[in-house]
């Protein structure tokens, strides 16, 4: 069904755990969840034990730049990471840490980012942004100036040399 099937995969900036416990869903056999914010990683448990998935998924509590964070055993990485739109080059620590692992990985960032083809390209890496959609947004933190905003995000596939 997927060429991931039975793969291990990082989720970076987990929050929820969505992404990871989409994979999961999806086929992927094991999930990281590797989040910063400590309330983040409890619902993301919550989530998890909802699933049932306990013994198929690990949630970190870690800062990525920071804190030291084993993704070696990973097959595939996938992130939702802060956009730096509040805090520039908050995404950064996520975007080393993907370079790091050497493998495969799908992101979902700002589609007003224009720094992600050259980061990965400069890196020997390919890189191909496949799609762009429109997410409703629910003003979830203390610079959100409107009760419910959009914003448009890219899909980008990048892959090691």
């Amino acid at each position: 069904m997927t060429p991931y099937k039975g793969c291990k995969v990082a989720d970076l900036g987990a929050g929820n755990g969505v992404l990871g416990l989409g994979a999961l869903a999806m086929g992927a056999g094991r999930a990281i969840l590797v989040e910063a914010d400590e309330a983040a990683c409890e619902i993301a448990k919550s989530n998890v034990e909802s699933m049932k998935s306990t013994d198929l998924v690990e949630v970190i509590r870690a800062t990525l730049g920071s804190d030291p964070v084993d993704l070696s055993s990973v097959d595939v990485v996938i992130s939702n990471p802060p956009w730096g739109r509040q805090t520039p080059k908050a995404d950064r620590p996520f975007l080393e840490a993907i370079l790091s692992t050497g493998v495969p990985a799908h992101l979902l960032h700002s589609a007003e980012a224009t720094h992600i083809r050259p980061l990965f390209e400069d890196a020997g890496w390919s890189s191909e942004r496949y799609g762009e959609a429109d997410f409703a947004l629910p003003a979830a933190y203390s610079h959100h100036s409107r009760r419910r905003g959009r914003t448009r995000a890219a899909f980008w596939r990048l892959v090691p040399p």
